[in-house]
């Protein structure tokens, strides 16, 4: 859902990214000039971007209620790609990524099915000790799994509490497993 001005237009049509505006800001009068950045529909917000000369500063971010803007004077309607040294002091236009509906879809997506898959790795019932040599195991062998308070490892090893190097033993014995037994000891006794 987009929020609308009083006069039924949205901040983004109102202030178009990548136009220069002059804005006088109420209630004293204050008179702002940048290039539109964005706006935020949510906190009906205009962001202005204005280049600094003769500092080390790039340039100056001034967030600016909609509602705390008197008048608007379009400079530029679209700022130019470039801005030519020695000529006027109009801000270049900042190159906005393509963004789509589904591309944006697909990402949240993701983001949530790797939070799920992070909180399957959480074990409430271990202690802060176990839950850390876990995230170490499970960084360096790929293949751990929680079975109770024991810390299963590549399906061959388990590690149980107090999870110490003294703590690990193997479910299967075979000359391939000492060697990862071996390394998951490493693991489990080192403090990262």
């Amino acid at each position: 859902m987009m929020n609308k001005n009083p006069n039924g237009v949205s901040l983004s049509d109102s202030y178009p990214a990548n136009s220069i505006l002059e804005l006088t800001l109420i209630p004293n009068g204050e008179v702002v000039k940048g290039l539109v950045y964005c706006t935020d529909e949510i906190s009906n917000s205009i962001v202005l971007k204005k280049s600094l000369n003769y500092t080390t500063l790039t340039s100056d971010i001034r967030i600016i209620n909609a509602s705390c803007i008197k008048t608007k004077k379009i400079i530029a309607a679209q700022a130019p790609t470039e801005v030519v040294a020695g000529e006027s002091s109009l801000e270049a236009a900042m190159p906005l990524p393509n963004v789509t509906k589904k591309s944006i879809e697909e990402r949240e997506k993701r983001a949530i099915m790797l939070a799920q898959e992070a909180l399957k790795h959480i074990n409430q019932k271990a202690s802060t000790e176990g839950q850390a040599v876990f995230d170490r195991l499970l960084k360096a062998c790929n293949e751990v799994k929680w079975s109770g308070e024991s810390i299963i490892v590549l399906n061959n090893i388990k590690v149980e509490a107090p999870y110490h190097s003294d703590n690990c033993k193997l479910l299967k014995s075979s000359v391939k497993n000492e060697e990862s037994l071996t390394r998951v000891k490493r693991i489990v006794d080192s403090k990262i």
